[in-house]
């Protein structure tokens, strides 16, 4: 079995690439769920975990499922979406 998660684990994201795809600055994209434009960028660089309901929003609006988004584990580096 592997190690047990922690709550100060990391989040890794892809708010970024998926940001980036749908043509949406930090700002817009910010404004859209209701933080800063810094949180989205604390966010993309894996500095902050999102609280359940900011994901969920991130999720909606991007389109994508929120295990897309998210993991407690990093994405491979070479998977296509």
């Amino acid at each position: 079995m592997g190690r047990k998660p922690k709550a100060d684990d990391p989040v890794y994201s892809r708010i970024e690439q998926y940001r980036t795809r749908a043509g949406l600055s930090r700002q817009e994209l910010a404004d859209a769920v209701g933080v800063h434009y810094q949180t989205v960028g604390y966010l993309e660089r894996g500095e902050y975990a999102p609280s359940l309901a900011l994901a969920l929003r991130l999720a909606e609006l991007l389109a994508v499922p929120v295990e897309q988004l998210f993991s407690l584990t990093p994405f491979p580096t070479t998977q296509e979406d």
